[in-house]
């Protein structure tokens, strides 16, 4: 292992690692995660429409609708965050709304839609663990946001596998080592291998977390990979039982890192969080550069953060991503009260991290949250200074607010303005100063926020279970600009790419642009076929 991997780390924290209208990753253009999209002519009012009378949810009548460019059906959950790279959209769901007759049943599908005009390009499907859904829960789907760099598009399955892909699909053949795809989209199924085609997926590599690691993932898999130069760094998901109060495989990793050209492991934590993990742990890596290095961070399943240095180190048997600094997020009285421990998952107790920590100006930011099963809670967002090293958990803390509630919101950060925006599970939108964590305000959405806010030229975008899609000024003053309502759940975060807004509800994808300041006619058909 040589420096080499990351010899254009420092470039590529800098610049954004693809073209910078494009929304290659979860959190961004750049490896801070700040959920943040250089745009403007970005709509402010928007109206899904309705469906053709007759047709349940599958054609959109675009008469009814506000600045519509397309939209497509998805499945009936769709958790895994739009990433668009390429003028291509990639996009988690499930397979309730079989696309491919050839594929029925519980399966995860990966799906990649063209960026102008939503036609489906490909699919990767990928079977359900046999184990059930202790591991793999049912119907839930793929819950990976893709990342894209290049031709390849890299993701967490929901049978706890790094995946590597053609972004072309089997459209270009069947590229790379791997030449199981046929077979791999039965496993534990009993079926036969189904012969591809060019709308299937391609595999390049393929790393099975659970039988190279050990890991036993809780309930679900989830990691938006992190790739920093040839290095990609994953959450493995590991967790505890169906009893809730075991850790199967205590030893194994929670963070790990491949080689992201053939899928080989480099080297995984040396945090040893496997014992201290509350539940599960489903929390996407960061990146940033402090003092001219670059670190990793990872939000734990033992409620810290961790900074790790990026490159392995080989210590005896093993190569360990060494750990820099480690902050707890948990204030005291919430691991302690009144002498005694306080429970897990009491809702004046402790939490881990889901949220994914965002680096901005050399520090990182991050909130705790709990399984949305587990309800609400308190919370705490903390600003880390990250700048330090070893247990900062006295040192670092640069300012904290402990008035948000449990949340699995990652913040975002206006570079611009310094203004910072997360929501919280009990359905909060917060504004605060990033330097400082002075309050601005608050609206209450009255209902679940499961996704992430999205600030984008002057707006901030953020939807919740209700299926309403709020878009508020970015400002220390509250404005509400519009509201609109769809007609399912919104679990996922808006997306910017492009000049055009992504948002995906449980069961579809909509494109949306302000049609009015367009440039010539919009690229849409009268009405959408989404069978």
């Amino acid at each position: 292992m040589t420096s080499r991997l990351l010899s254009s780390a420092a470039l590529l924290l800098a610049a954004g690692v693809a073209v910078a209208e494009d929304w290659p990753q979860w959190g961004g253009p750049t490896l801070a995660r700040d959920m943040y999209a250089r745009a403007t002519g970005l709509p402010d009012h928007l109206d899904p429409g309705k469906f053709k009378p007759g047709t349940s949810d599958t054609q959109l009548d675009l008469a009814t609708t506000k600045n519509v460019v397309w939209a497509v059906k998805l499945g009936t959950q769709s958790y895994g965050n739009v990433t668009v790279a390429g003028g291509r959209v990639f996009v988690g769901t499930n397979n309730e709304s079989p696309r491919d007759p050839r594929y029925q049943g519980d399966r995860s599908l990966l799906m990649c839609f063209d960026e102008k005009s939503g036609k489906l390009l490909w699919q990767q499907v990928i079977p359900k663990l046999k184990s059930g859904k202790v591991n793999d829960w049912e119907g839930l789907g793929l819950l990976s946001s893709p990342t894209v760099e290049g031709n390849r598009v890299y993701y967490v399955s929901s049978r706890c596998e790094v995946l590597c892909e053609d972004v072309e699909g089997m459209a270009n053949g069947n590229e790379g080592p791997y030449k199981d795809e046929a077979k791999y989209v039965v496993l534990d199924t009993g079926l036969p291998p189904v012969t591809q085609g060019p709308t299937d997926g391609d595999i390049i590599w393929r790393y099975d977390m659970i039988d190279e690691l050990g890991v036993f993932p809780h309930n679900a898999s989830n990691c938006s990979v992190l790739i920093v130069g040839d290095i990609l760094y994953s959450c493995t998901s590991n967790g505890q039982d169906w009893t809730h109060s075991n850790v199967p495989s205590p030893l194994s990793p929670s963070l790990i890192a491949l080689d992201k050209r053939t899928g080989a492991y480099l080297g995984e934590d040396d945090a040893h969080i496997g014992p201290r993990i509350f539940h599960g742990q489903w929390s996407s890596p960061s990146a940033g550069v402090v003092n001219g290095k670059t670190l990793i961070f990872f939000g734990g399943g033992d409620g810290f953060c961790y900074a790790f240095n990026p490159i392995p180190v080989k210590e005896g048997d093993s190569s360990l991503l060494k750990k820099v600094w480690w902050f707890d997020c948990n204030p005291p009285q919430y691991r302690v009260r009144d002498g005694k421990p306080v429970r897990y998952p009491s809702a004046e107790g402790p939490s881990e991290v889901n949220a994914t920590p965002v680096f901005y100006k050399n520090r990182v930011y991050v909130a705790i949250g709990q399984d949305p099963e587990h309800g609400e809670g308190v919370g705490n967002l903390t600003c880390i200074d990250a700048t330090q090293t070893g247990d900062v958990t006295h040192t670092a803390k640069l300012w904290s607010y402990d008035k948000i509630h449990r949340s699995l919101s990652t913040v975002s950060i206006d570079p611009d303005n310094g203004l910072l925006f997360v929501g919280d599970f009990s359905g909060f939108l917060h504004c605060l100063d990033a330097e400082t964590g002075q309050l601005y305000w608050t609206h209450d959405l009255k209902s679940h926020i499961w996704g992430s806010t999205m600030v984008a030229d002057g707006k901030v975008y953020v939807g919740d279970e209700d299926g309403d899609l709020y878009i508020f000024a970015d400002s220390k003053e509250k404005k509400l600009l519009s509201q609109a309502s769809f007609s399912e759940p919104i679990y996922a975060t808006p997306v910017v790419a492009n000049g055009m807004l992504f948002l995906q509800t449980n069961a579809h994808l909509y494109a949306f642009k302000d049609l009015a300041r367009a440039n010539g006619p919009a690229d849409q058909p009268p009405t959408l076929n989404l069978k």
